[in-house]
């Protein structure tokens, strides 16, 4: 087939050139050979004035000059032999010539407009006319058609006489239609520029402008189109030169499928001079743009084309001449064609193109048409929207392994980060793609894709899921470091079988469980808003993973409003330069390149696609269809869950605004009677659902301190201590005795010892506390079972505490730190609660930190906790839900805890 098209082109334009050769005869523009070099300048001579004046009416004067010339009988001798071997040829001439150009201007390429205008093309573009019609001409009385090369044969340049911009207009609209009007619905796209108007650029082809075929640009952004054009070249040669083919010609020709659409940029340039560099980017397009199916039409745009350019030059307004006759050969051009008549054409060419499209494209027309058929061990692939009605992939791999997306409020940064989702849920299943998805800054971006109220469902391949992450940046850090250590369990997987990257690892194991891995951070700026450890950290390991993670199949997908604030990485480009995949919502900042500014101009629910770093000649503009909106996942999400449910665990739902609930925490429900009771104190902020508690043996210092004035967070860890440890003793083994001199807890507390006492635990609400810690300090030895003390507002308690009875050589608060100290190994273990820092060093005395081995931190300042933290300093700001836990046995740092919720909140009032 390629051979056979390429034989009919070459004589295609074997004939024109010879009719081109005729046509040059006629008028005297041809020479014959020189015999010898001393006559070149008489016949040249010669030829000017035979032009200029014609042989049949030269003066005898010049005829007398001619033949006294030394060439002049050569010369007179050649001239008759052309021009008899012209007019031998030319008498077939014209018919000749209509015959080339009906040959090779079929239809709509060179017909009237009334046989054609307004009708749908059924050309699929596997292949072109070579030419295509502007208007006739004449020479000695005979009549022939002018015709241009397009698409990728040439370019055409039209220069413009005064007063002639309608008749440009026609030129250019009767070319676009005749193309248009060729092909069916969406085989060719225009690109409208105009440096002087902002609209009512070919206003009649407006129609087309609401689907693929018609893009119109900024006046002011001619590099826009020149760097989406430069995209287009670039993609199109790399996919041909893999495949061996030098064009796009040859690819159509091998594989009988036209794969991308011909492309008609039209440029006016009102003969302005482009800025340098717009210059040289137009020069550069138009060298590649022929082979890549794709023609410039420049109109006083002044500037010279290195490449195959056809021109035409207005003398007035119904004449011009044109570089297909020569310049001494006036075209009579073709009028435009009717406006209604465009106007009508267009529009039935719009309504066909949507037709054939089979609408607007939605968020359904991203979905394959089975689940889950696709593989990830090579790559990632998700269409996230569509370019001129085709659909466009973002590829996540070993070459673009992770992604930073950048856009302000409100430009649809979420909806992306949807469709981008769904494309890939959809395509590939659980086995094959986890997904980890935070949400920073009090967002719930993520929230309905866990089970809820309303709807039970799930995703399937969501793991994890953290919202309102608020100020608990402990939880990206948990994310990290789970990543971290994903990554270096693969690794030694990796290193083990002895291969490199994932998909070598799955050949080699192909039992195991290596999906790829998709961490999603919505506003992940949040995780280094502080000059604190957490930050330092979170850089170091992000850094790590960003580096290491590719090979592996751990992927990074990054979300900011604006990344140009995060002081964690001045300096550290190191994790900016992993993300090669760049996507840029509409007037987003730093995310592109520095010269890019593609995100300036792009328009809402779009999105610049960059697989390039951001170089601008990546970008590839995409409308993003509506995936967001009320039942649109929602719809996707049933179906996945309907497929996979049954074999997958829900994700761990990690919300920051809600304070878990200790009845329903696996870590409580689990618990059983032993010897070593564990006291739960809240939750971790972790990638998995983790209780923290405090161990208590019988061991010197396993007392457990509550530090801070925040009421409704200290009752909540005092109910969760006393109901956890009550949970792992049998009924009636162990004893709490309850001290609350804080009058506005006290419902609390009764409401925990009746709890208590329903599960059959011995329970003292005590309200004399020095008698009752003097006999369990005197009587220590003689103790039947654990005891337990809960000791509310320990600092209101101190005056009585302090206060000596008469004859009694020890004080309340003496036989207190008694217990405190030696309390532990006999079984007694408290757990009270300070206001305040220094009430609890005040009843410890000098030297009793040591018998406080854990606590829990609320509103208290970092600086005061070194005490009671091994010295070390404590990074700590108190925020309210949250503690700062310690244990001095286990940790080597302090952590940050959620207190669990305290049902008798409600209704003891205290808030």
């Amino acid at each position: 087939m390629g051979n056979k098209t390429s034989d009919q082109r070459n004589r295609v334009f074997n004939a024109l050139e010879r009719v081109r050769s005729q046509i040059g005869l006629v008028l005297g523009a041809a020479a014959g050979a020189k015999r010898e070099a001393e006559a070149a300048l008489a016949k040249i001579e010669l030829e000017r004035l035979i032009v200029a004046a014609g042989m049949d009416n030269a003066t005898p004067e010049q005829q007398s000059v001619w033949r006294r010339h030394p060439a002049s009988a050569e010369v007179f001798s050649m001239l008759r032999t052309v021009r008899s071997q012209f007019y031998t040829d030319w008498s077939a001439g014209p018919t000749s010539l209509r015959e080339l150009v009906a040959a090779n201007a079929p239809g709509p390429a060179s017909r009237p407009p009334g046989d054609w205008l307004g009708r749908i093309g059924h050309n699929p573009g596997l292949t072109s006319p070579g030419l295509w019609r502007i208007g006739s001409s004449t020479v000695e009385g005979q009549a022939f058609d002018v015709a241009v090369p397009l698409l990728d044969e040439a370019h055409l340049s039209i220069s413009s006489a005064p007063k002639t911009r309608a008749v440009v207009d026609g030129i250019v609209q009767n070319l676009l239609m005749r193309l248009l009007t060729t092909f069916e619905p969406g085989a060719v796209r225009v690109h409208l520029w105009d440096v002087g108007q902002l609209t009512a650029i070919l206003p009649d082809l407006y129609p087309l402008s609401r689907t693929s075929a018609l893009t119109l640009y900024d006046p002011s952004r001619l590099d826009d189109l020149l760097d989406e054009l430069a995209g287009h070249i670039r993609r199109i040669h790399a996919t041909g030169m893999q495949a061996g083919y030098m064009s796009l010609r040859e690819i159509r020709q091998a594989t009988g499928q036209r794969g991308e659409p011909w492309r008609v940029a039209v440029l006016y340039g009102n003969g302005e001079t482009l800025e340098p560099e717009r210059a040289r980017d137009l020069k550069r397009v138009a060298s590649g743009a022929l082979a890549a199916g794709m023609s410039l039409v420049l109109i006083d745009v002044p500037t010279t084309l290195s490449t195959s350019v056809e021109t035409i030059s207005l003398l007035d307004e119904r004449r011009a001449i044109s570089s297909m006759t020569g310049p001494d050969l006036v075209v009579d051009l073709d009028p435009a064609f009717p406006s209604s008549q465009v106007s009508r054409a267009a529009g039935k060419i719009a309504d066909a193109l949507i037709a054939r499209q089979g609408g607007p494209r939605t968020f359904a027309d991203l979905l394959p048409m089975e689940l889950g058929k696709e593989s990830s061990a090579k790559e990632l692939r998700a269409p996230v929207g569509f370019y001129e009605g085709e659909t466009v992939e973002v590829v996540i791999g070993d070459a673009t392994p992770h992604a930073l997306i950048g856009g302000p409020s409100g430009s649809g940064k979420t909806n992306f980060l949807y469709s981008l989702l769904g494309s890939l849920t959809a395509r590939y299943s659980p086995d094959e793609l986890a997904l980890y998805l935070l949400d920073f800054k009090e967002g719930v971006s993520f929230a309905g894709l866990a089970p809820g109220r309303r709807n039970a469902s799930w995703l399937p391949h969501a793991k994890l899921i953290g919202v309102n992450v608020n100020t608990d940046r402990e939880f990206g850090l948990a994310l990290l470091r789970f990543l971290a250590e994903e990554l270096r369990r693969r690794s030694a997987a990796a290193k083990e079988h002895e291969v490199t990257n994932l998909a070598d690892l799955r050949e080699q194991d192909p039992t195991g469980h290596w999906p790829r891995i998709v961490a999603v951070i919505d506003e992940f700026q949040y995780l280094f808003a502080g000059r604190d450890g957490v930050t330092n950290t979170a850089t170091q390991m992000l850094e790590d993973i960003a580096r290491r993670g590719r090979s592996q199949g751990i992927h990074l997908v990054l979300a900011s409003q604006d990344i140009a604030g995060i002081d964690a990485f001045w300096g550290k480009p190191a994790v900016f330069e992993q993300c090669t995949l760049r996507i840029a919502m509409p007037k987003a900042r730093r995310v592109l390149a520095e010269t890019n500014n593609a995100a300036v101009a792009a328009p809402k629910w779009h999105a610049v696609v960059n697989h390039d770093s951001g170089v601008a000649h990546g970008n590839q503009l995409v409308h993003i269809p509506d995936a967001s909106s009320k039942d649109v996942f929602v719809q996707l999400q049933n179906r996945l869950w309907d497929r996979y449910a049954q074999h997958y665990a829900p994700p761990r739902l990690f919300d920051g605004a809600f304070s878990p609930e200790l009845d329903s925490a696996s870590a409580f429900t689990q618990l059983i009677p032993t010897q070593r009771p564990r006291a739960l104190l809240g939750q971790s902020i972790d990638v998995t659902e983790i209780a923290c508690g405090v161990e208590l043996p019988p061991a010197p210092g396993r007392n457990v301190a509550v530090l801070g004035a925040a009421t409704a967070e200290a009752l909540s860890i005092m109910n969760s201590a006393a109901r956890s440890l009550a949970r792992q003793f049998e009924p009636g083994t162990a004893e709490f005795t309850l001290s609350c001199p804080v009058e506005a807890c006290l419902p609390a507390v009764t409401d925990l010892a009746e709890r208590l006492r329903g599960e059959g635990h011995t329970v003292e609400l005590v309200t004399d506390l020095s008698a009752r810690l003097t006999e369990l300090a005197e009587g220590m030895n003689q103790l039947d079972g654990p005891k337990v003390l809960l000791l509310y507002g320990v600092d209101a308690a101190l005056p009585a505490l302090e206060a000596k009875a008469p004859g009694v050589p020890k004080s309340g608060l003496d036989q207190l730190r008694i217990i405190l100290k030696q309390g532990p190994s006999h079984g007694v273990h408290t757990v009270g609660w300070w206001r305040s820092v220094s009430r609890l060093k005040d009843t410890l005395g000098f030297g009793g930190t040591d018998d406080i081995g854990s606590w829990a931190a609320l509103d208290v300042q970092g600086n005061e906790l070194a005490p009671f933290a091994a010295g070390q300093v404590v990074q700590w700001s108190p925020r309210p839900g949250r503690a700062l836990f310690f244990d001095r046995s286990t940790h080597g740092a302090p952590e940050v805890i959620i207190p669990f919720q305290r049902p008798e909140a409600d209704r003891s009032g205290v808030l």
